[in-house]
C-alpha cells in the first residue's frame, strides 16, 4: 500500500490525539443549518459537525483508494455491471435479484451500447 494511504489510514484509525485550532470559512446556509441542528439536539456544537463530517469524507475517500489498490492488484476481482445490479437488487429486495438472467442481459446491453457510442 502506498506510503502517504498508509499515513492516511493510521491517523484515521488513531484515539483522539488532542486538538488543534484551526480557521475556515463555511457557506452560510451550512452554518445555519449546523446552528438549527444544535438547537434540534442533533448534535452539540457546529464543531462537532464539521470534525464528523471531516472524518466522515476522509474514510470514505481512503475506503476508496483502498479499493482501487485492490482492483489494480487484482483486477479479476472487479464486479462487473451485473453482479453488482445483483447485488443491489438483494439487498434492497427488489424482485430482479430472482432473475439473473435479465439483469446480465440488460447489463450486456449496456456494455454494447457504450461500446457502439465510444467507437
Amino acid at each position: 500500500m502506498e506510503r502517504r494511504l498508509r499515513r492516511l489510514l493510521d491517523l484515521l484509525d488513531e484515539a483522539g490525539s488532542g486538538t488543534a485550532g484551526t480557521s475556515l470559512r463555511l457557506p452560510v446556509n451550512l452554518r445555519e443549518a449546523a446552528a438549527v441542528a444544535t438547537d434540534l439536539g442533533m448534535a452539540t456544537s457546529t464543531t462537532e459537525l464539521t470534525v464528523q463530517g471531516l472524518r466522515d469524507a476522509l474514510e470514505a475517500y481512503a475506503q476508496r483508494a483502498v479499493l482501487d489498490a485492490h482492483y489494480r492488484e487484482y483486477p479479476e476481482a472487479r464486479p462487473d455491471l451485473a453482479e453488482i445490479a445483483l447485488a443491489g437488487a438483494k439487498l434492497d429486495g427488489n424482485p430482479l435479484a430472482s432473475r439473473p438472467e435479465l439483469v446480465r442481459r440488460a447489463a450486456e446491453r449496456d456494455r454494447c451500447d457504450q461500446a457502439r457510442r465510444h467507437a
